[in-house]
């Protein structure tokens, strides 16, 4: 499908494509929007980012339209897409002759076919006002979710004695929290809130696989826009996750990888770190919890007072919205999350709307992630960690496999013991 990002731009018939006004608001019906609140929340605060992250934003801003307005239901095979996308930047020159790399790492990371293009033609970067009463300061960046992960990558770099702009992009039931832990972290800590707000024309694809860039986009331009990184320094942006979901191990063989999120996997991580090296772009991505288990983060995190504190009050749930903001208790990722409160031995506070999983029906025990946990626990049990996890953990995509190995059979083992502590086994 052909997807068009540029700002005002024509509407496509739908056997055509689809086109998005990017970084305003649509003035024609028939096109979607995204990002448009984004310009103006910068000039909010101060920030100018350099042309290069503001392009990159721009990119990164209109993968996640496409990935939005390109229904799979609608591909030969009902997953895999075929995206060509056009994005109007400052410097297209630049990104085109960084095309086909940007394919790769986005096919990698959502299982679709991508062919970008850069046309001229991209908004200008926000101005600065002259006057700013709060401007961005810190001397490195980190992603702040709401999510329990980023929560202790947050705290860890306050508790090291660093000084992190939190990065966020708002979701609805996430912002406030967001800004409570921002604030529980420190009155000085400077906290970034931006929301892409990716709407096509007509119905959205849900699956969304494409939002990891986006983070990075946020936390590149906070990066730029750092008295560091003026100078000429390389600003570390962190990108906390616990490894053993980054690793994106699909449960049982009819669970296909992209069927999960490849957020963080150290492949796409190490592709993006490229992408930005080859730019000049002087942002290093960092994970600290690659080789760590959720439960292992929470063990620890270095002010164990503020995280008993609010990571109850964190998400984790795929489903977060669909339940009311409630977890469900039963999917992959708060099957994770309750086995890494488990392991952390401080109780887990967080309402569940499926918290008893030794019942036996469709909805509980019988649940599909319920029971590929089960089948993935077992498998571990009797064919070893290896044999389960297959070609996930190839030399080819991670380098020496030993170290991200011994890295899932840790975390086989937090789930296996919860699933075992709850009775779903």
């Amino acid at each position: 499908m052909r997807v068009i990002c540029r700002q005002n731009p024509a509407p496509l018939a739908r056997t055509d494509g689809v086109s998005f006004s990017l970084f305003a608001a649509p003035e024609q019906q028939g096109v979607g929007r995204v990002g448009a609140t984004i310009p103006r929340e910068l000039r909010r605060v101060g920030a100018y980012p350099s042309t290069l992250a503001w392009d990159f934003l721009a990119l990164s801003l209109s993968v996640a339209a496409a990935d939005s307005g390109c229904l799979r239901s609608q591909s030969p095979d009902g997953w895999t897409r075929h995206i060509q996308l056009e994005v109007a930047v400052r410097e297209p020159e630049v990104w085109n002759a960084r095309a086909r790399s940007l394919d790769t790492a986005l096919r990698f990371l959502t299982g679709d076919i991508w062919e970008l293009t850069f046309v001229p033609g991209g908004m200008a970067p926000p101005r600065v006002r002259r006057y700013t009463r709060k401007r961005l300061d810190g001397d490195c960046a980190c992603l702040l979710s709401g999510g329990v992960d980023s929560l202790v990558g947050a705290i860890d770099a306050v508790a090291l004695g660093n000084r992190p702009v939190l990065v966020s992009q708002t979701s609805q039931g996430d912002a406030e929290r967001q800004r409570r832990f921002a604030k529980r972290l420190g009155e000085n800590i400077s906290h970034l809130q931006l929301n892409h707000d990716a709407s096509p024309p007509g119905e959205a694809e849900r699956s969304q696989r494409s939002r990891s860039i986006v983070f990075i986009a946020y936390g590149v331009l906070a990066s730029s826009v750092l008295p560091l990184y003026r100078r000429g320094e390389v600003v570390e942006l962190l990108i906390p996750e616990n490894g053993f979901i980054s690793l994106n191990i699909p449960l049982t063989p009819f669970r296909l990888g992209t069927l999960s999120t490849r957020t963080t996997h150290p492949l796409f991580i190490r592709q993006m770190q490229n992408i930005l090296d080859a730019l000049g772009l002087n942002v290093r991505l960092s994970n600290p919890y690659q080789f760590k288990t959720k439960g292992e983060m929470l063990d620890e995190c270095q002010d164990q007072s503020v995280l008993r504190e609010l990571a109850f009050h964190s998400t984790s749930c795929g489903r977060f919205m669909r339940f009311g903001y409630q977890h469900c208790g039963r999917c992959v990722p708060c099957l994770v999350r309750r086995s890494a409160f488990l392991k952390w031995g401080n109780g887990d506070g967080t309402d569940y709307r499926y918290h008893d999983l030794s019942i036996e029906d469709s909805q509980h025990r019988d649940f599909d992630d319920v029971r590929s946990a089960v089948f993935a626990a077992l498998s571990v049990e009797q064919l070893g960690v290896e044999d389960w996890a297959g070609d996930t953990l190839n030399q080819v995509r991670l380098g020496d496999p030993v170290p991200y190995t011994d890295l899932a059979e840790r975390g086989m083992d937090e789930l296996r013991t919860f699933l075992d502590d709850v009775g779903a086994i």
